[in-house]
């Protein structure tokens, strides 16, 4: 069924009375949907891979909660786990037996991390990573690369992707000028400039923080010896290598980038998949690193809610289920966006309408630009996001629910399968014949 805005009177009276008493309506920016127009879908439930709405009309889910979804919605074991928890408390503040087994679980399945510290969200994760490497290295500078996101703390919206890309805003208002100083911006994708910004800061850089696979600006994959070479440059500056897989961890790999691409961080963060769905995230890596933590060290962080147990219950679920069925989800998965992959890509010569599929495992992104390949954000940042809206607005029109945004990936679920790839591709030529 066609999903045009005369026939969701329901989410625009939705939206209305969001606005009332939610800033834009939305509680994460890049929801409202003000990068491609129209209203946002309020979600009633998902299962496998689909949302619906209030009235029951159907979407496949191409967001999947922005990655940690790889199962699908509702999984009947994870379900089962997180009741079970449940019923036995939501929230402790005080040391679990689960809380050991996650972190075990994560150093089986990650072994750069030797120990970590359970967070409750991506920024945390992020912005405590990067304070654990100032205070073991006793260096302020952070270099960060252009399009990037690592979370909402001060120190990283500097020239992020994300929502910040999605409204055109380079920073935020509230940041002052002194937090982000010592935040060092270079391209993705360029070694050179990297070089450059150790050699202008000698002995001065903590680390080196980005997404191995960025996400923040569409979906961007590394050249060729790109993560080798700031492995390289890292180790021989002194400086620590944070890769942030938050939206990469587990999900191209039981292991996550760092394994598809034998890459060995100093530190690791981690969320979404591993998170199970729930509101849970990690850092962690070397053992000398992370000993700078407080009650070991002087590097302070903590959360009443860290290591919810529902949310372990969650995740340990979900990397079980990962761990059982292996190889032969990842191989799926690669099966199921490798046809998306062709299909979007045929369709496109067909309309003749000027665009690119980047994609990497179950992440992908269509840009509209007439470039050859998006290596960075200089690349990305060029797309044609007015013929974006359009696609987006007719795509969800046709009942496929993709990011409201040229710059956020899209995700693939275990659970998306032929009948959805059929529904998806047939909507794609439908739309891109009309804009």
């Amino acid at each position: 069924m066609d999903a045009n805005q005369s026939d969701r009177k329901g989410d625009v009276n939705l939206l209305e009375r969001a606005l009332v008493h939610i800033p834009g309506g939305v509680n994460s920016p890049v929801r409202a949907f003000r990068a491609v127009g129209g209203v946002p879908v309020f979600v009633d439930r998902a299962e496998g891979a689909y949302v619906y709405d209030r009235v029951g009309r159907d979407y496949v889910d191409y967001i999947g909660s922005w990655g940690p979804m790889l199962l699908g919605h509702a999984h009947p074991e994870v379900v089962k786990a997180i009741t079970d928890a449940a019923a036995r408390g939501t929230s402790f503040g005080a040391p679990t037996e689960r809380e050991i087994t996650y972190a075990e679980t994560i150093s089986r399945l990650y072994p750069s991390i030797e120990m970590l510290r359970a967070v409750s969200s991506g920024t945390e994760a992020a912005m405590s990573a990067a304070r654990v490497a100032r205070g073991f290295t006793k260096r302020d500078v952070v270099v960060k690369a252009e399009g990037c996101y690592h979370g909402h703390a001060d120190m990283f919206l500097v020239k992020a992707g994300s929502g910040l890309a999605t409204l055109g805003a380079p920073d935020s208002l509230g940041v002052p000028k002194g937090a982000a100083q010592d935040t060092t911006v270079v391209p993705f994708n360029d070694l050179a400039a990297l070089q450059a910004a150790f050699e202008s800061a000698p002995e001065r850089i903590a680390a080196v923080i980005l997404e191995p696979v960025v996400g923040n600006m569409g979906c961007v994959p590394p050249e060729a010896g790109y993560l080798e070479g700031v492995r390289a440059l890292c180790t021989q500056h002194g400086a620590l290598f944070i890769m942030d897989e938050v939206m990469t961890g587990s999900r191209l790999a039981l292991g996550g980038a760092q394994a598809k691409y034998g890459i060995k961080p100093d530190l690791t963060v981690l969320g979404k998949v591993i998170g199970g769905g729930m509101p849970l995230a990690a850092y962690g890596g070397r053992r000398d690193v992370m000993s700078v933590i407080a009650p070991l060290g002087g590097v302070y962080q903590a959360g009443t809610l860290s290591g919810n147990p529902v949310a372990v219950a969650a995740a340990l679920a979900t990397l079980a289920i990962l761990e059982r069925e292996g190889e032969a989800l990842y191989a799926g998965l690669e099966a199921f966006g490798g046809k998306l992959q062709t299909g979007l890509e045929g369709i496109l010569r067909e309309t003749s309408v000027p665009g690119i599929v980047q994609r990497v495992g179950s992440m992908f992104t269509l840009f509209f630009t007439d470039r050859t390949a998006v290596k960075s954000w200089d690349d990305a940042k060029v797309s044609d996001t007015v013929r974006f809206g359009k696609w987006h607005a007719g795509m969800l029109s046709k009942g496929i629910y993709l990011p409201p945004s040229q710059y956020e990936a899209a995700f693939i679920s275990a659970r998306h399968g032929e009948r959805e790839l059929d529904r998806t591709l047939d909507a794609a030529r439908q739309t891109l014949r009309g804009i």
